[in-house]
């Protein structure tokens, strides 16, 4: 795990890549903010997290890290104790932004679990469409056991494109909670979806027949192998990271249109305010912090 600290001060946010070593575009990322961000208030924390699996390009090395939050720190799983390392390292920030790619066809959309008011204020800033809530799936990822994280799906895993988008995701975050003042955030209502279960996957060749977000009609199979034929019994269901490739046992997800999500009331005012030459407090004092954590690493 690598920690960067640019800045000092409230607010604190974080952004991190690398949970899973076979999406580079998160360590990508976060190089890049490495090696140009210019903090104007505030702290950025910039977390790589799993270091040897990305050296690997393996997903993870013994467990998935996004399913084995909060951690433990005495387990003989390297992830186990990543995530208790995480969630230490990132305890009390006040906004977290995570970036996850897939093998899923885009558009790209964002994620969370409990819809704080930092959480709303992230999502409705964020150049996505789409956004699901989470809540009623795995309580073991990030974005669940760790209070204001969001994940963003930022495109095709292994991709420029979804290098290109995360960046841009990452800088409207940033403009969002008052850290980088570049320019004015920008605040849009959202599609909220509401993900329901995981569509299980079985044997032989798998065969998907809906996009992403494309409504299923009432009695048409969503997805089909040697073992399942998913035929959607009711209306409105809609696939979410839907890959005939993407992952060994499930097929993704099933979810519902759940109306629209608004910004904060007060996301234009205090903009405004966040983004004003003249406040000092937090201001960027070019403190570089750079962490390695021996015990997550196994140095």
């Amino acid at each position: 795990m690598r920690l960067i600290e640019r800045g000092s001060g409230s607010p604190r946010v974080a952004v991190v890549g690398g949970i899973h070593g076979d999406e580079p575009a998160g360590e990508i990322i976060v190089e890049r903010l490495i090696a140009d961000l210019s903090v104007d208030s505030g702290t950025v924390q910039l977390l790589i997290a799993n270091e040897p699996a990305l050296a690997a390009g393996t997903r993870y090395t013994e467990t998935d890290l996004n399913r084995a939050f909060p951690g433990d720190p005495d387990s003989d799983d390297y992830e186990a104790v990543l995530a208790t390392r995480v969630m230490q390292v990132l305890e009390g920030a006040d906004a977290v932004l995570a970036i996850h790619t897939s093998r899923s066809v885009p558009p790209p959309f964002a994620i969370f679990s409990e819809l704080t008011e930092p959480v709303r204020r992230t999502v409705t800033a964020l150049p996505s469409e789409y956004v699901m809530d989470a809540s009623g799936l795995r309580s073991t990822t990030m974005d669940s056991m760790l209070p204001n994280t969001v994940s963003i799906e930022a495109g095709k895993q292994g991709s420029e494109g979804a290098v290109e988008f995360g960046l841009e995701c990452v800088h409207a975050f940033l403009r969002a909670h008052g850290v980088l003042h570049d320019r004015e955030p920008t605040f849009t209502p959202k599609q909220l979806i509401k993900a329901s279960e995981e569509v299980p996957k079985g044997g032989g060749e798998p065969r998907l027949y809906y996009r992403n977000f494309e409504e299923i009609p009432e009695g048409a199979v969503f997805a089909e192998d040697d073992e399942y034929t998913h035929r959607v019994e009711s209306e409105g269901i809609v696939p979410i990271l839907a890959s005939e490739h993407g992952y060994e046992d499930i097929f993704g997800l099933y979810g519902e249109f759940d109306g629209i999500l608004e910004p904060p009331e007060d996301a234009a005012n205090d903009a405004t305010e966040d983004a004003s030459p003249n406040g000092e407090e937090g201001a960027g004092t070019g403190r570089n912090v750079d962490r390695t954590d021996a015990k997550a690493d196994g140095s």
